[in-house]
């Protein structure tokens, strides 16, 4: 199936898990994760009415936003971000989606407040076991909450997690919900934490049920990922 037939039938689960969730189909947005693909595939999901995509790396979208010119396409970073590429990060994305740490939140206000821009984040929890996931601890959360109110060109919008790799689609579930918890508690101290970016290929109508307001899908989307790319 081509990339276009692909988001169709991706689009056509996620109505059908809303209406199973009782939830409007307009409040969960379909990232498409373009990571290790080439911009060519962009441009066919793009052709395709796509608009909201993510990247892992800072320099691969960097390297595929120079091939491309596309009105109103939307790019987060949804892979960690290191200290030394905050700045160009804050250039590159329209969002940031793995912040975990005040340092990297810091870096990041004060390089949008040199672009002259506010710049959305979403704050990385780490409820996997799994040594090779990203994010800060839930119980590292309210002390991060109390000190972002201070940065004034960082706007915290939301959480973010990634399952364990051996948690598939029931077997997430739990993940999910916690994430939905952690952000009910955490609107009570900054209410434009509204958004959950959960749920990806293998889960997503799982996470949908749970609350999700943005599916990060790339395989169902794209295909087996091309590491061949840089």
């Amino acid at each position: 199936m081509s990339i276009v037939e692909n988001l169709e039938r991706v689009r056509e689960q996620i109505a059908a898990a809303c209406t199973k969730a009782g939830r409007n189909e307009a409040d969960v947005a379909l990232m498409a994760v373009s990571k290790t693909h080439p911009a060519s595939a962009i441009e066919e999901a793009y052709a395709g009415g796509q608009r909201l995509f993510g990247e892992n790396r800072v320099q691969e979208w960097e390297a595929k936003s120079a091939q491309l010119s596309l009105p109103d396409m939307e790019m987060h970073l949804i892979g960690p971000l290191q200290s030394n590429k905050t700045n160009k990060a804050a250039g590159l994305f329209h969002t940031i989606e793995a912040v975990d740490s005040l340092r990297i939140a810091q870096r990041l206000d004060t390089a949008a407040q040199a672009l002259g821009r506010k710049l959305p984040i979403l704050l990385e929890i780490k409820l996997s076991h799994e040594d090779s996931k990203h994010g800060m601890a839930p119980e590292e959360l309210p002390a991060l909450l109390e000190a972002l109110p201070a940065l004034s060109h960082v706007i915290p919008v939301g959480l973010m997690t990634v399952p364990p790799l051996d948690a598939q689609g029931e077997e997430a579930r739990p993940y999910f919900r916690h994430l939905r918890e952690l952000r009910d508690r955490a609107q009570s101290s900054i209410a434009t934490l509204t958004q959950l970016s959960m749920g990806m290929s293998h889960d997503y109508t799982v996470a949908i049920e749970e609350g999700s307001t943005c599916v990060r899908v790339g395989t169902a989307i794209f295909g087996q990922r091309e590491y061949s790319q840089p």
